[in-house]
């Protein structure tokens, strides 16, 4: 459907920008200068990472998350962020939602979590580093891809605003506005109930998601006029 897209993601503390493989380290300079300074405890760089849907996996979210918090908080980020549609159920491979991350997170650790068991959402989150130190809150966004230039599948020119979810598999999929109705012409579905929104989310055009309620101005692609 669409080439590789490659997704970049802005530092929290200093605003630059960063590819994804480079954002993480560059965190982690902050993290070290803060955990000099700040009251101890104990907290994580966790990387949350998605599907390939897109190439290779562009969704992405770096997270600072304090000792204390549970399972349950990160669960509850993730959907507020990335996936809540329909109430469905959800579960981390190996960690209880109770456990407090101090308990259940350690350096190196790679952790599958599930999000709706029928149309399944796959997440892996890993623990880049740990630190000495509390965070700001229980889970605080350091980064985040930012929303994906996808482009019309039909002319090519614009970037994309709607999604088919019935045609995702197929090589045309993704419409701007202009050649959104050329796809309902030949597609009854997208017509009637198919068509959703294209947003900043590895559950793009699953179930009936059409984004999340945090983190809102990253949601959709911006044109730089």
């Amino acid at each position: 459907m669409q080439e590789k897209i490659k997704s970049k993601g802005r530092c929290v503390f200093c605003g630059e920008l960063f590819t994804k493989a480079g954002i993480n380290r560059h965190l982690t300079g902050h993290l070290k200068e803060i955990a000099k300074t700040e009251k101890e405890g104990s907290s994580f760089l966790v990387k949350v990472e998605a599907d390939k849907r897109w190439g290779a996996a562009p969704y992405f979210l770096s997270l600072w998350v304090d000792g204390e918090a549970s399972m349950k908080n990160i669960d509850k980020f993730l959907r507020a962020i990335w996936l809540e549609c329909c109430g469905h159920l959800s579960r981390f491979h190996g960690a209880g939602m109770t456990k407090k991350a101090k308990d259940a997170l350690y350096q190196g650790l790679e952790l599958g979590y599930e999000y709706d068991f029928g149309s399944t959402t796959e997440l892996t989150l890993t623990v880049v580093d740990e630190y000495p130190v509390k965070a700001d809150k229980k889970i605080v966004l350091l980064s985040r891809n930012e929303p994906l230039q996808i482009m019309c599948d039909i002319c090519g020119k614009a970037p994309a605003t709607r999604i088919c979810s019935v045609c995702m598999d197929e090589e045309s999929a993704a419409f701007c506005d202009q050649c959104a109705p050329k796809h309902a012409e030949g597609c009854d579905d997208f017509a009637d109930y198919a068509s959703m929104p294209i947003v900043n989310s590895p559950r793009m055009g699953v179930c009936g998601y059409t984004g999340g309620s945090i983190d809102l101005e990253r949601e959709i692609f911006k044109s730089v006029q």
